[in-house]
């Protein structure tokens, strides 16, 4: 009923078009010829965090839940290339493919989430047709740009509504092989780099421009990732 209040709340709303000072971060040095460096360098982590997930997963929990750690795995890996490609030259296009691994690393978290507290089968089952249903909500978004009135509706749900559904999954359904905590750390690391997404300037001026939020929400954002992965190798499920 949740997720019916939720969708049904966003799609009636008014489009959301990109706003095009998104793309102003407040950061805007080049080192080493690299053009918002610190924008750029500071997807590394998610690099890392991909490939030790990849070496890692002979240490999942659950049998059940392999295929969904290797897809988050790879997602993740490529939201380093993605990322970083969009902030080195940032504009709607590149945008793109910062986005599309992210939707992908959301809705197979999600199908994970529901394979492991709710239904095997049921999450199973939506693994492939929640990533295509990610991966959708970009292609809708490029295609009302190119209609000139871009509408980010669809995407605003695949990122929000798992982050919102996700806690009370775990509130409600206690027994599972994903560590309870992990996922836990994880929400709250995403918070925090959402945080500092939105204070980008703040952040930069608070340092005295040592550093802006935007490269600190890619530091926690990839926390987040690491716990998630973690969540994976099993433990106390009822931990919180």
């Amino acid at each position: 009923m949740v997720a019916v209040a939720v969708s049904a709340g966003v799609w009636l709303a008014e489009p959301i078009p990109q706003d095009p000072a998104y793309h102003d971060f407040a950061d805007q040095r080049t080192l080493f010829g690299v053009a918002h460096f610190w924008n750029v360098a500071s997807n590394l982590p998610f690099l890392v965090v991909g490939a030790l997930g990849w070496l890692q997963s002979r240490k999942v929990a659950s049998p059940e839940l392999a295929t969904q750690h290797r897809v988050l795995c790879v997602a993740i890996t490529l939201v380093a290339f993605g990322s970083g490609w969009y902030h080195h030259a940032p504009s709607n296009a590149t945008l793109v493919w910062d986005r599309l691994p992210m939707t992908v690393a959301f809705m197979t978290l999600f199908s994970a989430l529901i394979a492991d507290r709710i239904s095997w089968l049921l999450g199973r089952a939506l693994l492939w047709p929640l990533a295509v249903a990610g991966i959708a909500s970009i292609a809708w978004w490029v295609r009302t740009e190119a209609a000139g009135a871009g509408d980010l509706r669809a995407y605003a749900l695949v990122q929000f509504l798992p982050m919102l559904l996700m806690p009370l999954i775990l509130l409600l359904w206690r027994d599972g092989r994903l560590v309870a905590r992990s996922l836990w750390f994880a929400l709250g690391a995403y918070a925090l780099a959402k945080l500092l997404e939105h204070f980008d300037a703040a952040v930069f001026a608070a340092t005295g421009g040592l550093v802006a939020g935007h490269a600190l929400k890619h530091l926690a954002a990839a926390l987040a990732a690491w716990w998630i992965l973690r969540a994976f190798q099993g433990g106390p499920a009822r931990a919180l």
